[in-house]
């Protein structure tokens, strides 16, 4: 059988592929409607699946604030659909969600029972679909994780790549925490947990999934342009500023550090160090662009 992911284009979709391109199966976005339920029933009823990986997300977190209605739809709705479908064709979903559930005020990392306070819509909607995963089949898994990049989409270690080109300097915010997270790592966890998840005896409920270590938005400018460095290419300054120096449409968690304790001791997934990652995807740019 096949694991059904949607997001097929996203960072985590991509890398799915990449990682089980016998297992997984993605379909094109003009072939599975996240605004049309009766739709995404259908795909699910479509054959035997082993699980689905629910990867798709409204994810513009600064245009949600006035996209109400497309992300909670993408967010919240599509999910409880997915959710209400995998229980009636008794197969476990496996949903990723976001750091964007908490207000960022805690000042130690998040554990999962921490309470949520989304500040935005894109977190409130991205809530609004854990909740309707977790009352519409028990079955479940929600994946938060943050802070995704890879080789792959639009990222942050793409856009620093682009900027370090051209600018002597590059001002980023100092002040938020959290931690950096790859891509090929969050579907290297999605799949060793369906493969549990095939055992009557797994675990279910809600998980933190990042990369180890911590660090804020500079700290992560700083590792791109040192990395890229090696290749040859510039080393602008990197200028740590405050979140209120870069006011956004939609506000952001200061503290995003997200515990994987709970992860490691009932499903034994364990990821690298952050900067192991970075140091990977922005060798496979730069060598892919030499």
């Amino acid at each position: 059988m096949a694991i059904l992911v949607t997001g097929g284009t996203g960072q985590v979709g991509r890398a799915l592929q990449r990682l089980a391109p016998d297992r997984v199966v993605a379909p094109k976005r003009a072939l599975l409607d996240l605004a049309d339920p009766e739709a995404l029933a259908e795909m699910v009823a479509s054959q035997e699946w082993e699980a689905v990986i629910n990867c798709a997300a409204y994810t513009a977190v600064d245009k949600a604030e006035a996209d109400v209605v497309a992300a909670w739809t993408v967010n919240a709705l599509a999910p409880a659909a997915f959710a209400a479908a995998t229980a009636k064709a008794g197969i476990p979903l496996v949903h990723l969600s976001t750091d964007y559930v908490f207000d960022g005020s805690k000042a130690e990392p998040y554990v999962e029972d921490d309470p949520v306070a989304p500040l935005g819509v894109y977190g409130a909607s991205k809530e609004g679909g854990e909740q309707a995963v977790r009352t519409a089949n028990p079955n479940h898994i929600i994946l938060r994780t943050a802070w995704v990049v890879s080789a792959d989409g639009a990222n942050f270690v793409k856009t620093m790549l682009r900027l370090a080109a051209g600018r002597p300097e590059l001002r980023v915010v100092g002040d938020q925490y959290g931690c950096p997270t790859s891509a090929d790592d969050i579907a290297r966890a999605c799949i060793a947990i369906v493969d549990r998840l095939a055992q009557p005896d797994a675990p279910r409920g809600t998980y933190h999934f990042v990369n180890a270590g911590e660090a804020n938005w500079a700290d992560l400018a700083e590792a791109v342009v040192a990395r890229a460095a090696t290749h040859g290419r510039p080393r602008p300054i990197v200028t740590r500023i405050t979140t209120a120096d870069y006011p956004t449409p939609a506000r952001r968690p200061a503290n995003s550090r997200l515990s994987t304790a709970k992860l490691a001791r009932d499903f034994g997934i364990t990821a690298p160090e952050w900067h192991v990652a970075v140091d990977a995807i922005v060798d496979t740019l730069l060598k892919d662009q030499a």
